[in-house]
């Protein structure tokens, strides 16, 4: 099938644009991978290696020993630290993304006094930055005993205004007032019908800001290292930055950071994975009605 001159004409500029957007997204995805591919390189060198013209090169494979020194180091401190991180995050992340939706759904079902004034209240909160709350946080932590204690670190992350801003665009899209009003009918009072109807149906919305929880906490650093001084606490953030720091001295530590880095981005790469079907819908859910 021919095409002729006006058709070929056409179709020049589509192509064109397509083949910028290609290029565009090719290098963006190139920027983005190149980093990821340096760790897992660095990772597998030795010290000597790492520093050297042969990093790039498949020989001198030293993976298993820096996995090794890197859990021996310090009595086995990366292993508390790797704990500790799964502490504050999976289980802060889980914590807070309930008390994220819940107070979405409220915002959103209920009628109170000076409900979009509180409101706005949370959404000028989302533009604060986490690192100007932290002084703050160590005052009020200071003024009950909490400094340098697992809970200095834990109960802060359990709030996130952008997770209730989230939480009430989730109950809009998912939880139509007909569902309540028939849920009443049927003789479930405001609890049952939360924890029941809207919650299960609030599933999709519950994993995407658990995700965005989950990615907040783990990659949480000023906190940590304004609350805490027992590094048996510190998450592996701070961890990782205090062995960093002591490399410059001690040359032998830069295998151990660079592996225990690569670690350290396993869980967030494991949680997209395995939520990524309901993070995707989740996403959709204020596009839709």
């Amino acid at each position: 099938m021919s095409v002729s001159p006006t058709q070929a004409a056409a179709l020049r500029p589509r192509l064109l644009g397509r083949t910028v957007v290609n290029a565009v997204v090719g290098l963006s995805v190139l920027y983005t991978l190149l980093p990821v591919l340096w760790l897992l390189l660095a990772a597998t060198k030795n010290r000597d290696a790492l520093f050297g013209s042969e990093l790039l090169s498949i020989g001198d494979f030293s993976f298993a020993q820096n996995l090794s020194d890197l859990f021996a180091m310090d009595g086995g401190l990366y292993g508390r630290w790797y704990v500790n991180s799964l502490l504050y995050a999976v289980v802060g992340a889980a914590v807070g993304a309930f008390v994220s939706v819940a107070c979405g759904y409220a915002f959103d079902k209920y009628r109170f006094r000076h409900k979009e004034k509180l409101f706005g209240l949370v959404l000028a909160a989302v533009m604060v930055p986490q690192t100007v709350l932290a002084l703050p946080l160590y005052l009020m932590a200071s003024g009950v005993g909490l400094v340098n204690t697992f809970w200095a670190v834990f109960i802060p992350v359990l709030f996130n205004p952008f997770g209730v801003y989230l939480g009430r665009i989730f109950s809009q899209g998912y939880v139509p007032d007909e569902v309540r009003e028939a849920a009443k009918v049927d003789g479930a009072g405001e609890l049952a019908t939360y924890a029941r109807v809207a919650l299960r149906m609030l599933g999709p919305g519950l994993v995407t800001v658990f995700l965005f929880q989950l990615t907040t906490i783990w990659n949480n650093f000023f906190l940590p290292m304004v609350m805490l001084s027992d590094q048996e606490l510190y998450p592996v953030s701070l961890g990782l930055y205090t062995w960093n720091s002591s490399a410059s001295v001690s040359p032998e530590y830069y295998p151990v950071v660079v592996m225990g880095s690569l670690l350290a981005v396993l869980p967030l790469i494991l949680a997209f994975i395995l939520l990524q079907r309901f993070w995707k819908s989740g996403l959709t859910a204020g596009a839709v009605k």
